[in-house]
């Protein structure tokens, strides 16, 4: 078997595609290239709309923007990724459901920040990645994230210079994820992407929008963490997640609790006993007790984890957080129901393998699943999951290996 390595990309070579890229569409010279970096999440799932906890990462890999101001508010785009071309279009048209696939994801972000008070006009852009596209290790906010940080320094916004700034930033690129695109995420991803740091994992509370950076250095402990990306289809807007939250919303009003990570830990068992009719969701459809129950249950116990994951690497004992990766993706599986055959063999061939824990990582139905691998071990383990694939005729997977890098920034 041919292993599948996904290499991250120099800035020196990122900025140098991106500037190619626009030379090639515009037939002029970018005024700056602006990248973002994609997100893998140790844990807290499906917490970050429930007012939770989460634990994220930022990966190497990057999405590279190469941006120019231009007259008026004529927007223009392309990128190297998308066999459907380019998108042309105006800021002024701009709006929930306006704008066509991966262009909302950019038009969305300066709409965004217009809509918050900026004074933002025309621009046009060109985009290449190494962010595995589809993989569930966001690619779309750190495409977001690389707009956010262009549009901010070539309309002298000033919101990149500092964490608070940052932080606004972030709920611009939320804003045009969920009006623009349409996908009813949470937030972590575009906070990971711009406000996480190299070398530390970002504890991001998404209830007062705090953070805190915490030193993770895995190759200190003879460990590294393996990223496999499943190849299994990935997508966030069919009504799936949005689903999901949904339930929660309608929960957590039935329980009279603002979200529900007002939820006492101790208490769980007579929350849950007090689901015990069917809801209405706000899209739709209701949900019935005991699926009301699972998720609550996921989304409580997972929050717990999190804190227990936090406890270990503040007592220098990462190589403990096995069993709370393992019981992560236990819930992600059969409470939440956001896991998928690949993922659930990658977690099982891993953890044979001699994995210290494993889970899948990201929104779900598809994507990556992450694991704690001794060093050692990474050539063994990463062969059982091929070994896995190939006997249930699945796709083959592709591997990386995740340290913690900087957010969103200006390269040249």
């Amino acid at each position: 078997m041919t292993t599948h390595r996904v290499r991250a990309w120099d800035v020196a070579e990122g900025a140098r595609r991106a500037t190619e890229a626009f030379r090639a569409e515009f037939g002029a010279e970018p005024d700056g290239v602006w990248s973002a970096p994609g997100r893998v999440n140790l844990i807290g799932e499906h917490t970050d709309y429930n007012g939770g906890l989460c634990l994220p990462i930022d990966l190497p890999h990057r999405t590279y923007v190469a941006m120019a101001r231009t007259a008026g508010d004529a927007i223009a785009l392309a990128s190297a990724q998308e066999s459907s071309g380019g998108w042309r279009g105006a800021l002024a048209d701009v709006g929930p459901g306006r704008v066509p696939g991966w262009a909302a994801y950019v038009a969305g972000v300066a709409w965004s920040l217009a809509q918050d008070g900026a004074t933002v006009g025309g621009f046009a852009a060109a985009v290449d990645s190494c962010v595995p596209y589809g993989a569930g290790l966001s690619s779309s906010a750190a495409l977001e994230s690389a707009v956010a940080v262009g549009l901010d320094e070539l309309y002298g916004i000033g919101l990149a210079d500092d964490d608070p700034g940052r932080a606004r930033l972030a709920q611009a690129c939320i804003r045009a994820e969920n009006e623009i695109a349409g996908a009813m995420t949470g937030g972590m991803d575009q906070t990971s992407s711009l406000r996480a740091s190299a070398g530390h994992a970002l504890l991001y509370d998404t209830r007062d929008g705090s953070v805190r950076h915490l030193p993770f250095d895995l190759a200190a402990h003879g460990l590294a963490l393996l990223v496999v990306d499943t190849k299994a289809p990935h997508q966030l807007a069919d009504g799936q997640y949005a689903n999901r939250r949904a339930t929660c919303d309608a929960a957590a009003a039935h329980l009279g609790v603002a979200t529900l990570r007002e939820v006492d830990p101790a208490a769980l068992d007579d929350a849950l006993a007090r689901l015990d009719a069917p809801l209405p969701l706000s899209g739709g459809g209701s949900a019935e007790p005991a699926v009301l129950r699972a998720r609550v249950r996921h989304v409580v116990t997972e929050i717990a984890r999190v804190e227990q994951f936090v406890e270990l690497l503040q007592s220098d004992r990462v190589a403990e957080v096995g069993p709370l990766m393992d019981a992560s993706h236990a819930s992600l599986r059969d409470d939440y129901e956001v896991s998928c055959p690949e993922l659930d063999a990658t977690v099982e061939a891993a953890r044979g393998a001699g994995a210290l824990g494993a889970r899948m990582t990201g929104g779900g139905f598809g994507g990556s699943a992450i694991a704690l691998v001794p060093v050692d071990l990474v050539a063994a383990v990463t062969t059982a999951v091929e070994q896995s694939f190939a006997d249930r005729g699945y796709a083959p997977p592709a591997f990386l290996v995740a340290d913690a890098a900087g957010p969103a920034a200006r390269d040249i």
